[in-house]
């Protein structure tokens, strides 16, 4: 486990509703294609592809290899699915920059009913490489709940595109 309880980690939270119902959202956001809404944005490289991946992205235990923008990868293995409700997943072994910040980032995706829609709330947890946690708190965080708010609305809009 890359984040245990006791972890001092600095957690980014967005959120936003959508129209379509908690269980049609997440059969289309689990398996989406990273590319469409994980774009460059700032000083953050966007999802190029993905490579190893070494099944559907529907079993706690499958991995993957996001390719990034510039020139980076990451590895990241899915630790929770819960059908229609949430997911959760890891990422280490940062070639790029954040490997001189981070151990780890633990991201869970929840979708909880809201009327005849769905609230998703997404949850970015980094956990600091010693020294580092004024830059993750005081940087690198208000920035990327910026780059998680584009890329969650960019994901909705897909997901609405898709689910027709």
């Amino acid at each position: 486990m890359l984040i245990a309880a006791q972890d001092a980690t600095v957690p980014v939270i967005v959120q936003t509703r959508s129209a379509l119902a908690p269980e049609v959202l997440f059969a289309v956001i689990v398996p989406i294609d990273l590319t469409l809404v994980f774009r460059k944005w700032g000083p953050f490289p966007g999802v190029l592809g993905v490579e190893n991946q070494t099944g559907a992205w529907d079993r706690v235990g499958q991995s993957r290899n996001p390719q990034l923008s510039d020139g980076s990868t990451a590895f990241e293995r899915l630790t929770e699915y819960t059908e229609g409700h949430s997911f959760a997943y890891e990422l280490s072994a940062f070639t790029g920059r954040m490997r001189h910040l981070v151990r780890g980032i633990r991201g869970e995706w929840t979708f909880t009913p809201d009327g005849l829609g769905t609230v998703i709330r997404w949850t970015y947890e980094f956990s600091p490489l010693p020294g580092r946690r004024f830059v993750i708190r005081r940087i690198v965080a208000p920035l990327w709940r910026r780059y998680m708010a584009t890329s969650l609305r960019a994901t909705v809009r897909e997901s609405n595109r898709l689910a027709k």
